[in-house]
């Protein structure tokens, strides 16, 4: 690449997003071939594809990772963002919007508006992404324009603006109007090549010309002022406007094209050009400096170095791949870079452009510009800064994780590479989480739905090889009493010599949180013992006697008791007082207590009603429902975490791919009773003698 496509203002960063299947990797390498003047290019099914290059891609034919497909054309540097579509790698698409200031919504025309589009959009939204809207596979069968159109301005908002408009149908489409040029653009056999428009398809020309004259107009007072006297727009005014709007989000450009043939991609690299943000419109990005004071950092390779880290990958022979935003700035190989959020430097020895798996050493990076590093120890969403002007970036806010199952190696010799491995994984994928429940022995896998668990599971084998099995989670019940009652504990042994002697009478009552105290009077129990008795005591709530569950809110009340001068020690008092817990435990009406989970679900409109039936029949209680953000609901309610660990895949069922939750521990609440003995019979290898 020349110097002077490595400026700021000639980069843009943009990605390509849209439901699975509906054709973004074959848009990226087609915007690649286009860019690049190649008549050759790669496709999914032969599985020779820029950006698919892992095997786990090549084997589903689709993307499960996000690939950078780097595009020159006229002077501009254009860096791809290939998105994986299927929700279970929705922390790809955090990460991605992370970075972009520009991106694509790939649909197929033959489906139309789906789960996927929709949940991508809103993220663009959220973000406010200028975003073009690209209607791929226009030459498919039953393809009617005119009802995706339709569907596009119901489902994601009235300000999508046709930009172009098939000519063709089926195998026969070969090409648009250019609405905005009022030209057509055809195939013929190659390429698309610049053709005047027919006489039947001029009226419809015109209509969708007013369209974009009039929200034009809207963009701007003199315009509109203009418009409404029924003076003609120029040209320059219209591109100005339309501009605008789309930088602004208030207009949303809708493409029509087949990647496959490289309809419409032309006129797309045209627009990454005209329509998309350079720095100069870009709001500077605000930080914390050393001292938690708020700063800001404009793309300008003239402002301090600091740059995000947005995705993290790992190869067996690559090694560990950062790849990196810089914000501002410029990096330079052999510098030393600061990370804030770790409080330490490491110093860049390898840099690199990436195109899919190709990398390309590169010496100098500007702001604005999208780099690989290697051989450095970082994580996505750090920030790097040039240590003398520090800065901390916010970092990447990714889903967490909501369903969880054990995982348990076939092999004892791969118990060690396991932790290794899930280290890996989580550090490709930040939504991922795992812990070793010391209670049940499990170690717990999260992840954002079964088959996202099922992926991990064959990544471990196919890449770490590393065979495992699932099972479900164990839900990690409490025991606790009911009522206050007295217990006795007597600890005596003696056959001659030293022996124990211990013996306690205590009182145990229902408190918040477990606490020991004495209300000892006259020395029946020496003060040095009394240590000893509390440590009996919150060893004897480590298991209760109902089912061996751990026993919270108890709070133990040493009263009296019997010592020997000569055979009491600190075992005898530990032994009495578990003794007397176990002595009084039953006459305390103990009960079973199960986890709780906050869990707020976000869904559209149309789908609360069933979601607060569902709610119901797993034992939910409802706390609110508010408004969110893209016209969702977000209802919050506690519900038993037995009763949620199939709820991802339940809920996707419900609202056919457009609910998701989050879910984290709130408190234990008391289990009802019609299900204690299910509960006991099912944990009663916990019970302790």
């Amino acid at each position: 690449m020349t110097d002077g496509l490595s400026k700021a203002s000639q980069i843009r960063n943009i990605a390509i997003l849209g439901h699975q299947g509906s054709g973004k990797t074959t848009l990226s390498e087609s915007l690649y071939a286009v860019s690049a003047k190649k008549d050759a290019k790669g496709s999914v099914e032969k599985k020779n594809t820029i950006s698919d290059f892992l095997p786990e891609e090549q084997k589903r034919l689709s993307s499960v990772s996000t690939s950078l497909v780097p595009c020159e054309y006229q002077g501009y540097r254009f860096n791809i963002l290939d998105v994986p579509g299927n929700d279970d790698f929705i922390s790809e698409v955090y990460s991605a919007t992370s970075v972009v200031k520009g991106a694509v919504l790939c649909l197929d025309a033959s489906a139309s508006v789906e789960v996927g589009t929709i949940r991508h959009y809103e993220i663009l939204r959220q973000k406010n992404i200028p975003t073009l809207i690209f209607v791929n596979k226009m030459d498919k069968e039953n393809v009617h324009f005119d009802q995706v159109l339709e569907d596009i301005r119901e489902k994601l908002g009235k300000n999508a603006i046709p930009f172009c408009y098939p000519l063709g149908h089926e195998n026969s489409f070969d090409g648009f109007i250019n609405v905005v040029e009022r030209k057509a653009r055809i195939f013929n056999g190659k390429e698309c090549v610049d053709s005047d428009v027919h006489e039947d398809k001029k009226d419809k020309m015109e209509e969708l010309y007013n369209v974009i004259c009039e929200a034009v107009a809207q963009t701007d007072d003199v315009l509109l002022e203009k418009y409404c006297a029924e003076e003609p727009l120029t040209q320059e005014e219209i591109k100005t406007g339309l501009r605008k709007g789309v930088l602004e989000g208030e207009l949303v450009p809708v493409l029509v094209g087949c990647a496959t043939k490289n309809i419409g991609v032309q006129t797309m690299l045209e627009m990454f050009k005209d329509y998309l943000p350079d720095p100069s419109d870009l709001k500077p990005l605000h930080g914390k400096d050393g001292s938690g004071k708020e700063v800001e950092r404009k793309t300008d390779e003239n402002e301090p170095f600091s740059a995000l880290v947005f995705k993290t990958t790992c190869d067996a022979y690559a090694g560990t791949i950062s790849y990196v935003k810089i914000i501002s700035g410029v990096l330079n190989v052999g510098e030393e870079v600061y990370i804030p959020n770790e409080d330490r430097s490491e110093k860049v020895n390898t840099m690199f452009h990436l195109l899919g798996k190709t990398q390309t050493p590169v010496q100098q990076a500007f702001a604005g510009d999208i780099v690989g590093l290697s051989k450095v120890d970082l994580k996505s969403g750090q920030t790097l800064c040039n240590p003398k002007n520090v800065i901390t970036y916010k970092g990447i806010d990714y889903p967490s994780a909501c369903i969880f199952k054990g995982f348990v190696v076939k092999s004892k010799n791969d118990e060690g590479k396991l932790n290794t491995a899930l280290q890996k994984l989580q550090l490709e994928d930040p939504s991922i989480e795992y812990r070793r429940n010391p209670e049940t022995n499990q170690l717990l896998v999260g992840g954002l739905s079964a088959t996202h668990l099922d992926y991990l599971a064959s990544k471990l084998l196919n890449i770490y090889r590393i065979d495992i099995t699932t099972e479900e989670e164990k839900i990690c019940y409490r025991e606790s009493i009911t009522r206050q009652a007295n217990g006795d504990g007597r600890y005596v042994k003696q056959s001659g010599g030293s022996g124990f002697y211990g013996v306690v009478a205590m009182t145990f009552e229902p408190t918040e949180e477990s606490t020991f105290e004495e209300t000892v009077f006259g020395g029946a129990v020496p003060k040095n013992y009394f240590p000893a008795v509390e440590k009996g005591f919150y060893e004897a709530l480590e298991h209760g006697l109902l089912a061996g569950f751990p026993v919270i809110g108890v709070k133990g009340i040493l009263t009296d008791g019997k010592y020997h001068p000569v055979d009491s020690n600190e075992l005898a008092f530990k032994m009495a007082a578990i003794l007397a817990f176990k002595d009084a435990y039953m006459k305390c009406k103990p009960v079973i207590l199960e986890p709780i989970d906050m869990v707020v679900v976000s869904v559209h409109q149309q789908y609360i009603g069933d979601i607060l039936s569902d709610l119901n029949t797993r034992r939910g209680r409802v706390q609110s429902i508010d408004d969110g953000e893209n016209g969702r609901q977000e209802v919050t309610a506690l519900v038993p975490e037995s009763e949620i660990k199939d709820y991802a895949t339940r809920l996707k069922a419900m609202t056919q791919g457009m609910g998701y939750f989050t879910r984290k521990f709130e408190s234990y609440d008391r289990l009802p009773e019609m299900l204690n003995d299910k509960v006991i019979k099912e944990n009663s290898t916990l019970k302790k003698d």
